[in-house]
């Protein structure tokens, strides 16, 4: 059986390689991440993109080294010319704020690209509920299937229903 495909956005990488919070909802999303990702990853096909890349090399450098280390080894999209147009769409359509043209690229990434599903933790404009219905719409009228976009809890759920 094929494996379903998961675009991984650096919010992601950025729960794994991050020092434990003292945030109690956070520290609790860090762990169902490193749960996920020990546990879960290996039943999908993973994928990143070069955005991803290039915005988990920022910031502190020993982090930064971590998010690498995480990414080692996940395929890596590139941004094409109808990423850059679909991700235009996004936003000149108000599916996502202007400010958002980092989300809008993640976005435009795993739809050009066919993911099932992408994983993130921004819940503030990528996995918005409110944003999602026109992010999807916009997809389609650019001719793409929006992925499915959730956090680790949900796609952990869906694996766990499925057992």
């Amino acid at each position: 059986m094929e494996k379903l495909s998961i675009y991984i956005e650096t919010s992601i990488v950025s729960y794994l390689a991050a020092k434990p919070s003292r945030d109690l909802f956070a520290a609790a999303c860090q762990q169902i991440t490193v749960e996920w990702w020990e546990d879960r990853r290996n039943d999908y096909d993973l994928f990143t993109s070069e955005l991803v890349v290039a915005e988990a090399r920022a910031g502190d450098p020993d982090i930064s080294a971590k998010r690498l280390v995480f990414l080692r080894g996940v395929s890596e999209l590139k941004i094409t010319g109808a990423v850059s147009q679909l991700a235009t769409a996004l936003v000149s359509q108000g599916a996502l704020p202007g400010k958002a043209q980092a989300d809008a690229l993640h976005i435009a990434i795993a739809a050009v690209h066919e993911m099932d599903y992408l994983l993130t933790w921004n819940c503030r404009h990528i996995d918005n509920p409110a944003m999602k219905p026109l992010v999807r719409k916009v997809c389609s009228a650019k001719g793409y299937s929006c992925p499915e976009i959730c956090t680790p809890i949900e796609i952990m759920e869906v694996t766990e229903n499925e057992e």
